[in-house]
Protein backbone atom coordinates (compact mmCIF):
# COMPACT_ATOMS: atom_id res chain seq x y z
CA UNK A 1 0.00 0.00 0.00
CA UNK A 2 1.30 3.43 -0.98
CA UNK A 3 1.75 5.75 2.00
CA UNK A 4 3.14 9.24 2.39
CA UNK A 5 4.57 10.58 5.60
CA UNK A 6 4.07 14.14 6.79
CA UNK A 7 7.80 14.83 6.35
CA UNK A 8 7.65 13.71 2.71
CA UNK A 9 4.54 15.77 2.03
CA UNK A 10 6.12 18.83 3.64
CA UNK A 11 9.29 18.33 1.58
CA UNK A 12 7.35 18.15 -1.68
CA UNK A 13 5.24 21.16 -0.76
CA UNK A 14 8.19 23.35 0.21
CA UNK A 15 10.13 22.35 -2.91
CA UNK A 16 7.27 23.69 -5.03
CA UNK A 17 5.61 26.44 -2.99
CA UNK A 18 8.61 28.64 -2.19
CA UNK A 19 10.01 28.89 -5.75
CA UNK A 20 6.44 29.21 -7.04
CA UNK A 21 5.84 32.25 -4.82
CA UNK A 22 8.89 34.09 -6.18
CA UNK A 23 8.08 33.26 -9.80
CA UNK A 24 4.40 34.19 -9.50
CA UNK A 25 5.26 37.49 -7.78
CA UNK A 26 7.50 38.49 -10.69
CA UNK A 27 4.94 37.45 -13.30
CA UNK A 28 2.24 39.43 -11.48
CA UNK A 29 4.15 42.75 -11.72
CA UNK A 30 6.47 42.23 -14.70
CA UNK A 31 5.83 44.12 -17.94
CA UNK A 32 3.79 42.31 -20.57
CA UNK A 33 3.20 39.17 -18.45
CA UNK A 34 1.64 41.12 -15.60
CA UNK A 35 -0.87 43.09 -17.65
CA UNK A 36 -4.52 42.85 -16.71
CA UNK A 37 -5.43 41.48 -20.12
CA UNK A 38 -3.53 38.33 -19.18
CA UNK A 39 -5.93 36.20 -17.17
CA UNK A 40 -5.03 35.24 -13.62
CA UNK A 41 -5.28 31.54 -14.40
CA UNK A 42 -2.78 32.00 -17.22
CA UNK A 43 -0.33 33.72 -14.86
CA UNK A 44 -0.73 30.99 -12.25
CA UNK A 45 -0.38 28.26 -14.86
CA UNK A 46 2.75 29.83 -16.34
CA UNK A 47 4.29 30.25 -12.88
CA UNK A 48 3.45 26.63 -12.02
CA UNK A 49 4.94 25.36 -15.29
CA UNK A 50 8.18 27.28 -14.77
CA UNK A 51 8.34 26.08 -11.16
CA UNK A 52 8.01 22.44 -12.21
CA UNK A 53 11.04 22.92 -14.46
CA UNK A 54 13.13 24.97 -12.03
CA UNK A 55 12.35 23.32 -8.68
CA UNK A 56 14.27 20.05 -9.25
CA UNK A 57 17.46 22.06 -9.93
CA UNK A 58 17.40 24.08 -6.70
CA UNK A 59 18.77 21.43 -4.37
CA UNK A 60 17.71 20.82 -0.79
CA UNK A 61 15.24 23.19 0.82
CA UNK A 62 15.39 24.42 4.43
CA UNK A 63 13.98 21.87 6.87
CA UNK A 64 11.08 24.07 7.87
CA UNK A 65 7.37 23.31 8.08
CA UNK A 66 5.47 25.25 5.43
CA UNK A 67 2.82 26.72 7.69
CA UNK A 68 5.08 27.47 10.64
CA UNK A 69 6.13 31.03 11.45
CA UNK A 70 9.52 30.50 9.79
CA UNK A 71 7.90 28.90 6.75
CA UNK A 72 5.50 31.83 6.30
CA UNK A 73 8.43 34.24 6.68
CA UNK A 74 10.24 32.44 3.83
CA UNK A 75 7.12 32.84 1.67
CA UNK A 76 7.09 36.58 2.44
CA UNK A 77 10.76 36.84 1.45
CA UNK A 78 10.15 35.02 -1.84
CA UNK A 79 7.23 37.33 -2.57
CA UNK A 80 9.34 40.44 -1.95
CA UNK A 81 12.18 39.14 -4.13
CA UNK A 82 9.82 38.50 -7.05
CA UNK A 83 8.19 41.91 -6.64
CA UNK A 84 11.59 43.65 -6.56
CA UNK A 85 12.82 41.92 -9.73
CA UNK A 86 9.57 42.56 -11.58
CA UNK A 87 9.53 46.20 -10.55
CA UNK A 88 13.06 46.56 -11.93
CA UNK A 89 11.79 45.89 -15.45
CA UNK A 90 8.67 47.99 -14.90
CA UNK A 91 10.95 50.99 -14.35
CA UNK A 92 12.25 50.57 -17.91
CA UNK A 93 8.76 50.94 -19.36
CA UNK A 94 7.99 53.76 -16.96
CA UNK A 95 10.89 55.64 -18.59
CA UNK A 96 9.27 55.17 -22.00
CA UNK A 97 5.94 56.40 -20.63
CA UNK A 98 7.65 59.44 -19.08
CA UNK A 99 9.25 60.24 -22.45
CA UNK A 100 5.83 60.14 -24.10
CA UNK A 101 4.41 62.49 -21.46
CA UNK A 102 7.26 64.96 -21.95
CA UNK A 103 6.84 64.90 -25.75
CA UNK A 104 3.07 65.24 -25.51
CA UNK A 105 3.24 68.26 -23.21
CA UNK A 106 5.71 70.00 -25.50
CA UNK A 107 3.58 69.29 -28.57
CA UNK A 108 0.40 70.53 -26.92
CA UNK A 109 -1.11 67.04 -26.74
CA UNK A 110 -1.33 66.93 -22.97
CA UNK A 111 -5.12 66.97 -23.26
CA UNK A 112 -5.14 63.90 -25.57
CA UNK A 113 -5.69 61.26 -22.90
CA UNK A 114 -7.86 58.18 -22.52
CA UNK A 115 -8.61 55.69 -19.79
CA UNK A 116 -6.00 52.94 -19.56
CA UNK A 117 -7.44 49.77 -17.94
CA UNK A 118 -3.92 48.59 -17.14
CA UNK A 119 -3.16 51.52 -14.83
CA UNK A 120 -6.78 52.48 -14.04
CA UNK A 121 -5.94 56.10 -14.85
CA UNK A 122 -5.94 58.54 -17.74
CA UNK A 123 -2.89 58.03 -19.92
CA UNK A 124 -1.43 60.23 -22.62
CA UNK A 125 -2.10 58.96 -26.12
CA UNK A 126 1.52 59.52 -27.13
CA UNK A 127 2.75 57.65 -24.04
CA UNK A 128 0.54 54.69 -24.91
CA UNK A 129 1.85 54.71 -28.48
CA UNK A 130 5.50 54.67 -27.35
CA UNK A 131 4.75 52.07 -24.69
CA UNK A 132 3.11 49.80 -27.26
CA UNK A 133 6.12 50.24 -29.53
CA UNK A 134 8.42 49.36 -26.63
CA UNK A 135 6.36 46.26 -25.83
CA UNK A 136 6.65 45.02 -29.41
CA UNK A 137 10.40 45.64 -29.34
CA UNK A 138 10.58 43.78 -26.01
CA UNK A 139 8.94 40.74 -27.61
CA UNK A 140 11.02 40.90 -30.78
CA UNK A 141 14.27 40.97 -28.79
CA UNK A 142 13.11 38.07 -26.54
CA UNK A 143 13.20 40.37 -23.55
CA UNK A 144 10.53 38.31 -21.78
CA UNK A 145 12.72 35.20 -22.07
CA UNK A 146 15.78 37.08 -20.80
CA UNK A 147 13.72 38.38 -17.88
CA UNK A 148 12.63 34.85 -16.95
CA UNK A 149 16.22 33.64 -17.30
CA UNK A 150 17.36 36.37 -14.90
CA UNK A 151 14.63 35.25 -12.49
CA UNK A 152 15.83 31.64 -12.61
CA UNK A 153 19.42 32.81 -12.08
CA UNK A 154 18.29 34.72 -9.00
CA UNK A 155 17.80 31.42 -7.16
CA UNK A 156 21.59 31.06 -7.16
CA UNK A 157 22.20 34.66 -6.09
CA UNK A 158 19.47 34.69 -3.45
CA UNK A 159 18.80 31.23 -1.98
CA UNK A 160 15.41 30.30 -0.63
CA UNK A 161 16.57 30.60 2.97
CA UNK A 162 17.89 34.18 2.59
CA UNK A 163 16.47 36.92 4.79
CA UNK A 164 16.44 39.97 2.52
CA UNK A 165 14.91 42.70 4.65
CA UNK A 166 18.26 44.05 5.82
CA UNK A 167 19.99 43.61 2.46
CA UNK A 168 21.46 46.63 0.56
CA UNK A 169 19.63 45.60 -2.62
CA UNK A 170 16.64 47.77 -1.72
CA UNK A 171 18.82 50.88 -1.90
CA UNK A 172 20.02 49.83 -5.35
CA UNK A 173 16.42 49.29 -6.43
CA UNK A 174 15.47 52.77 -5.20
CA UNK A 175 18.41 54.33 -7.05
CA UNK A 176 17.40 52.45 -10.18
CA UNK A 177 14.21 54.53 -10.18
CA UNK A 178 16.25 57.51 -11.38
CA UNK A 179 16.36 55.87 -14.82
CA UNK A 180 12.74 56.99 -15.27
CA UNK A 181 13.84 60.62 -15.43
CA UNK A 182 17.26 60.18 -17.05
CA UNK A 183 16.28 57.77 -19.84
CA UNK A 184 12.87 59.35 -20.37
CA UNK A 185 14.36 62.79 -20.83
CA UNK A 186 17.11 61.39 -23.07
CA UNK A 187 14.53 59.74 -25.32
CA UNK A 188 12.43 62.89 -25.50
CA UNK A 189 15.38 65.27 -25.86
CA UNK A 190 15.34 65.61 -29.70
CA UNK A 191 11.66 66.52 -29.67
CA UNK A 192 12.08 68.86 -26.69
CA UNK A 193 14.97 70.71 -28.34
CA UNK A 194 13.16 70.96 -31.69
CA UNK A 195 9.99 72.28 -30.03
CA UNK A 196 12.03 74.77 -28.01
CA UNK A 197 13.58 76.13 -31.20
CA UNK A 198 10.12 76.21 -32.82
CA UNK A 199 8.59 78.15 -29.93
CA UNK A 200 11.49 80.60 -29.87
CA UNK A 201 11.06 81.14 -33.60
CA UNK A 202 7.34 81.70 -33.20
CA UNK A 203 8.01 84.19 -30.40
CA UNK A 204 10.45 86.16 -32.54
CA UNK A 205 8.01 86.04 -35.48
CA UNK A 206 5.20 87.29 -33.26
CA UNK A 207 7.30 90.28 -32.19
CA UNK A 208 8.33 91.04 -35.75
CA UNK A 209 4.92 90.59 -37.39
CA UNK A 210 2.05 90.51 -34.88
CA UNK A 211 -0.54 90.53 -37.65
CA UNK A 212 0.34 86.95 -38.67
CA UNK A 213 -1.60 85.45 -35.75
CA UNK A 214 0.88 83.14 -34.08
CA UNK A 215 -1.76 81.64 -31.79
CA UNK A 216 -3.65 80.33 -34.82
CA UNK A 217 -0.72 78.54 -36.43
CA UNK A 218 1.42 77.84 -33.37
CA UNK A 219 -0.43 74.73 -32.18
CA UNK A 220 -0.52 73.13 -35.63
CA UNK A 221 3.14 73.94 -36.23
CA UNK A 222 4.41 72.56 -32.93
CA UNK A 223 2.32 69.40 -33.29
CA UNK A 224 3.49 68.86 -36.86
CA UNK A 225 7.12 69.43 -35.83
CA UNK A 226 6.81 66.95 -32.98
CA UNK A 227 5.18 64.29 -35.15
CA UNK A 228 7.84 64.73 -37.82
CA UNK A 229 10.60 64.33 -35.23
CA UNK A 230 8.99 61.19 -33.80
CA UNK A 231 8.75 59.63 -37.26
CA UNK A 232 12.43 60.42 -37.86
CA UNK A 233 13.34 58.94 -34.46
CA UNK A 234 11.62 55.58 -35.03
CA UNK A 235 14.65 53.85 -36.67
CA UNK A 236 16.82 54.87 -33.69
CA UNK A 237 14.27 53.91 -31.04
CA UNK A 238 14.81 50.17 -31.37
CA UNK A 239 18.55 50.34 -30.51
CA UNK A 240 17.70 52.71 -27.65
CA UNK A 241 15.05 50.33 -26.33
CA UNK A 242 17.47 47.41 -26.70
CA UNK A 243 20.08 49.15 -24.53
CA UNK A 244 17.38 50.05 -22.02
CA UNK A 245 16.18 46.45 -21.82
CA UNK A 246 19.74 45.15 -21.46
CA UNK A 247 20.30 47.61 -18.63
CA UNK A 248 17.13 46.39 -16.94
CA UNK A 249 18.17 42.72 -17.20
CA UNK A 250 21.64 43.52 -15.87
CA UNK A 251 20.10 45.53 -13.04
CA UNK A 252 17.95 42.54 -12.11
CA UNK A 253 21.14 40.52 -11.63
CA UNK A 254 22.80 43.25 -9.56
CA UNK A 255 19.75 43.70 -7.35
CA UNK A 256 19.44 39.94 -6.85
CA UNK A 257 23.10 39.73 -5.87
CA UNK A 258 22.71 42.66 -3.45
CA UNK A 259 19.59 41.17 -1.87
CA UNK A 260 21.65 38.31 -0.49
CA UNK A 261 22.70 39.22 3.05
CA UNK A 262 26.40 39.22 3.78
CA UNK A 263 27.80 36.37 5.82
Amino acid sequence: MFSVTYAQLNGWLTAFLWPFTRILALIAVAPLLGQRVVQTRVKIGLAGFITLIVAPTLGAMPHVTVFSAEGVWIIVNQFLIGIALGFTMQVVFAAVTAAGDIMGLGMGLGFATFFDPQTSANTSALSSLLNMFAMLTFLILDGHLQMLAALVASFESVPISANILGAPGWRILANWGSVVFASGLLLALPVVVALLITNLSLGILNRAAPQIGIFQIGFALTMMTGMLLIVMMVPNMIPFFARLFDSGIDEMGRIAAALRPAG
